[in-house]
């Protein structure tokens, strides 16, 4: 166990991340080419002789850029509240309370996460449709929920089975409700598994592009990932601005991942190993 790793792994290590990170540094090499090298044998240069800045001023100047990074903004971030409330009660009712069939309405739970998106977006554009919902706010907080509860339910209630029993019954002796033991006793004792829920909540939401395609037409209510597919050149796919938009819009989600990996890493395993 206290073996040091030789030359080998961390050639290994370097390749990994090479590999892994190619495509993002790809795409900020692209966004910071002129035009004249994006196209023809320049294009499949790994470097420029020339950086530019244009193409992220462009994105701002030629799109509604900032409308699309607010839409995603409040969706992801009421979908990320509403998903976790939710949660939270319906993960603590399965953890901690007896009664029959909690295996299997866990298990239905994450069934309706199984179900590709392109076989539920004909009924649930109808139903919004219907409701008058499209081209709104919540036409997209409501599907997002539909696909973010399960896994929200299942990471949750790993994290409620972990907490010791014992904490609730001493709170019950004190004369705590269970609504008050599970906000003053639960509710603190879980909040590693809530961050890492929320996070990960937030960058479904975020970079989700089915439902905001098709729910979302009007210019004004578009997200981030449908306003990049969104973006034309006169006579060309004006790529230096797609990689520029993508660059901003994924800078954000990198630093969050990075800021709290130890967070969602630990959220992720929980109860992987038995203590």
């Amino acid at each position: 166990m206290h073996k040091k790793a030789g030359i080998l792994f961390y050639v290994g290590l370097f390749l990994f991340v090479f590999v892994v990170m190619f495509p993002f540094l790809w795409m900020l090499i692209t966004s910071i080419k002129p035009m004249t090298e994006l196209f023809g044998d320049k294009s499949f240069t790994p470097y420029t002789k020339h950086p530019t800045f244009q193409n992220f001023v462009s994105v701002f100047v030629n799109y509604p850029f900032l409308r699309y990074l607010w839409n995603s903004f409040v969706v992801s971030s009421i979908t990320t509240i509403y998903t976790v409330f939710i949660a939270s009660f319906a993960a603590y009712a399965i953890a901690r309370l007896q009664f029959k069939g909690k295996t299997f309405i866990l298990g239905l739970v994450l069934s309706v996460s199984m179900f590709p998106q392109i076989a539920t977006i004909s009924p649930i554009y109808i139903f919004l449709k219907n409701l008058g919902l499209t081209n709104s706010y919540l036409g997209l907080i409501i599907p997002y929920t539909t696909i973010t509860l399960p896994l929200s339910i299942w990471i949750l209630v790993t994290f409620f089975r972990k907490i010791p029993f014992d904490l609730e019954e001493a709170a019950h002796i004190d004369g705590a409700s269970m609504l008050q033991t599970y906000w003053k006793v639960i509710f603190p004792l879980a909040a590693p598994g809530i961050f890492t829920t929320s996070i990960l909540v937030f960058i479904s939401a975020w970079n989700e592009f089915l439902f905001a395609l098709t729910i979302n037409t009007e210019e004004k209510f578009k997200t981030v990932p449908v306003g990049i597919a969104m973006f034309q050149g006169q006579f060309t796919i004006p790529w230096g601005e797609i990689a520029a938009a993508t660059i901003v819009v994924t800078i954000p989600l990198v630093i969050l991942v990075l800021a709290f990996q130890r967070r969602i890493v630990s959220g992720l395993t929980s109860g992987s190993v038995k203590e």
